[in-house]
């Protein structure tokens, strides 16, 4: 992980529990006699997330409707650091404001970001559902709902417009995509997690996900191309555009759309443990 990244180190279940109360019904130990839960139960997941975000980062409060995504903390907010990383080599003004494209109902980058760097914060979505959710996940929080905006994306035929404003500026804009091309390639990856988790075939899967935030189709690599042709329009409005990336064979159909545009980009290495991860960075 990063090395900014407080969750480093292992989990203080005892100061968790202290935070959420209700993570103890899900507290197990393992086989060296440790506290920890089972990562294949989504509300121990979810009681977990709530934990950390009320100990470490001071949100009052936090919901996930059913069968949303329960995003894994500790790699959202190492893609925070390393964004903060890229920014550091731009002359910035005071003031960061970042876009969350694709929000989600957790609202978990702009939460972080503003909790971590207290960046301003846009998320968008199209779900309207989800906008909802999002909304009221800052609305507990006053510093939150101070320094962040969540807009409905009204508009499914472009990610940027109708959600960046005319004159408005973004520092950077980020993205979680959808990476699966289909519901069936999705529910295939969900079964393999399932089983590598030790659980029965059609439990819940642990992190969730409604269909918007798990596939779409021609998965990741088509979803970025059509991001980075799109982003070109808004180029004088956000300083980086930047996204993740799933899947690493996805990366020769992006450069390849990018080299189209005569974009400037660079790809960011993640690592959470065992775990290789990258967001693409790209300007004009």
């Amino acid at each position: 992980m990063h090395p900014k990244n407080i969750h480093n180190e292992a989990y203080n279940f005892d100061e968790l529990e202290k935070a959420q109360p209700e993570l103890s019904q899900y507290i197990i130990a393992n086989t060296n006699a440790e506290k920890t839960i089972d990562f294949g139960d989504n509300q121990a997941v979810l009681h977990l997330n709530k934990a950390l975000l009320k100990h470490h980062y001071k949100v009052t409060d936090w919901n996930i409707p059913p069968k949303y995504l329960i995003p894994p903390i500790p790699g959202r907010a190492d893609y925070i650091h390393h964004l903060a990383d890229l920014l550091a080599e731009e002359k910035l003004t005071p003031e960061v404001k970042g876009l969350d494209i694709g929000v989600g109902a957790n609202c978990i980058y702009p939460i972080l970001g503003n909790s971590i760097y207290h960046w301003k914060m846009v998320g968008a979505d199209i779900d309207e559902n989800a906008v909802v959710a999002a909304q009221n996940n800052i609305s507990t929080t006053k510093k939150l709902s101070q320094n962040i905006e969540i807009r409905y994306q009204d508009d499914h035929s472009n990610m940027f417009k109708g959600v960046i404003k005319e004159g408005e500026y973004f520092n950077f804009s980020m993205c979680n995509p959808p990476f699966h091309s289909s519901k069936e390639e999705a529910a295939k990856t969900s079964r393999r997690k399932t089983k590598n988790l030790g659980r029965e075939i059609g439990s819940p899967l642990n992190f969730g996900g409604e269909s918007n935030e798990l596939w779409c189709n021609g998965g990741e690599a088509l979803f970025l191309k059509r991001m980075i042709k799109e982003s070109a329009d808004f180029k004088t409005q956000v300083g980086w555009f930047t996204s993740l990336i799933s899947k690493k064979e996805s990366l020769s159909k992006i450069y390849k759309q990018l080299d189209k545009l005569k974009a400037t980009y660079k790809v960011i290495p993640m690592s959470q443990g065992n775990k290789k991860s990258r967001f693409i960075a790209w300007k004009f």
